[in-house]
């Protein structure tokens, strides 16, 4: 269940983003995926749709369709705001991240991170003890 202060921090929110829920169409759509029985049976995935931009959400986060409101509600106020402010949202951030950590270095990267050591294990071998 969420709580009181949750839902009125995310109404205010929507209400700073122009966000009416008269603009929203709302679906539940039967679930798919883990879950079971109860996941295929009930109608607890959430689609919405904001009509002024287009943005489409689905949302199949909780088995709880209440929560599944809240949540789809929250996404679409992050995708909202990237749009409109152009401000990157912390998952966009993340993923950004791990792409640049898993993008392949330059050649000129490469050659200065093995120069680099070179020059350590050079001076590694001077700390040496001299053979007699």
């Amino acid at each position: 269940m969420i709580r009181k202060e949750k839902k009125e921090a995310l109404e205010k929110r929507m209400e700073i983003l122009n966000i009416r829920e008269e603009d929203l169409i709302e679906k539940f759509i039967l679930g798919s995926g883990r879950g079971g029985q109860k996941i295929q049976k009930t109608s607890s995935c959430v689609y919405l749709k904001h009509i002024p931009t287009g943005v489409e959400i689905k949302c199949q986060k909780e088995r709880s369709r209440e929560m599944n409101r809240y949540f789809a509600r929250k996404e679409l106020c992050d995708r909202i705001e990237t749009i409109e402010k152009g401000i990157q949202s912390e998952k966009q951030k993340l993923a950004e991240k791990i792409r640049r950590q898993k993008r392949r270095r330059s050649r000129r990267g490469q050659q200065r991170i093995l120069e680099e050591k070179k020059r350590h294990s050079e001076k590694k071998t001077l700390r040496q003890i001299p053979m007699e």
